[in-house]
């Protein structure tokens, strides 16, 4: 089952039940003054107290929250058995992707939360407290290389909007790590930019070599077809409340998140996708779509009188996993 892009109704509520007496002006400022940090790569350092915190998660859960629903949607396209009953969320802040699994996996009993964020870490437990799927959550202190290792093993291992956050070096060994603790399947989340491609290349690359197989967004193991300056990204589109458009300074009512993820598997995927690379190009006579595919990169166009073919291809959207009979 797909789910939506928006968050769940109960940490909407939650979020909005912290909103009470929160000055939304204050909110502001304080999530430019951590976004313009987070871009310089700085990570949560500047989140110290709770209004931070609280600024930073109206800012930043919802876009956050779509990219990962949508690379968990990307997931069990691909492998719809997967039933994970154990989550692990490495550097998890407010626990955006593990409401995201919990949404998208109904087996899920067990949620462990890792960060080395208390201020955060304190947040995400409130918001969880009250809830029928996050009530029981373990949030553990501390860094993510540091601590990983003394964490058991989980069904699914999320790490989003992390490793940026690191250098090279710290990026290979928690990649390892990871992995490590995955007795199913890691999933990984950056943002759609070069450098965000980059890094999950690297993290590709270093895992295929480890056994790992991909079960998204590429249908292959072999390297990734693209060439500089093109880069695999995918966005996803999520409305903005009122609250959020007054903190993000927007006038407009939703949002665009770019970002580019990997869904690595212990065991090869039974089914394979091509992947559409770009929003297709729907002309009169035929539409033109920049397709992944197991064999290679492919610029497919579907003719207008292959009207089942051409019914089809209307459909597909930038990022949609294409089966073969399609």
């Amino acid at each position: 089952m797909m789910i939506a892009p928006t968050l769940p109704a109960e940490l909407k509520a939650a979020l909005d039940g912290k909103l009470q007496g929160f000055s939304r002006t204050d909110a502001a400022q304080r999530s430019q003054k951590i976004s313009n940090t987070y871009r310089s790569g700085g990570g949560s350092g500047t989140i110290k107290s709770e209004a931070d915190a609280l600024a930073y998660a109206l800012a930043r859960m919802p876009a956050t929250y779509a990219a990962v629903a949508a690379s968990l949607n990307a997931l069990t396209e691909i492998v719809p058995d997967f039933a994970p009953e154990t989550l692990l969320d490495v550097g998890a802040g407010p626990g955006t992707a593990s409401w995201a699994a919990a949404e998208a996996f109904s087996s899920l009993q067990s949620f462990t939360l890792l960060d080395a964020n208390g201020t955060l870490s304190r947040l995400a437990l409130e918001l969880a407290q009250d809830s029928a799927r996050l009530g029981d959550c373990r949030y553990l202190p501390g860094d993510a290389g540091a601590n990983l290792a003394e964490i058991s093993p989980a069904d699914i291992v999320i790490a989003s909007y992390l490793i940026g956050e690191l250098g090279e070096h710290d990026q290979r060994a928690l990649t390892e790590m990871m992995w490590s603790k995955a007795r199913h399947a890691l999933v990984v989340i950056e943002p759609g930019t070069p450098a965000g491609y980059s890094r999950i290349l690297a993290l590709r690359q270093q895992l295929i070599a480890a056994g790992a197989f991909v079960a998204a967004p590429c249908p292959h193991e072999k390297p990734c077809p693209l060439t500089a300056p093109d880069w695999c990204h995918f966005s996803q589109r999520l409305p903005r409340s009122q609250a959020h458009r007054q903190i993000k300074g927007a006038e407009v009512p939703f949002e665009d998140e770019r970002f580019i993820f990997i869904a690595l598997t212990r065991t090869p995927p039974a089914t394979r996708a091509a992947r559409v690379l770009a929003p297709p190009d729907i002309g009169k006579a035929e539409i033109t779509a920049k397709l992944c595919t197991e064999e290679t990169l492919t610029i497919t166009k579907v003719l207008r009188r292959d009207k089942t073919a051409y019914a089809d291809a209307r459909r597909w959207r930038w990022g949609d996993a294409v089966m073969a009979e399609s």
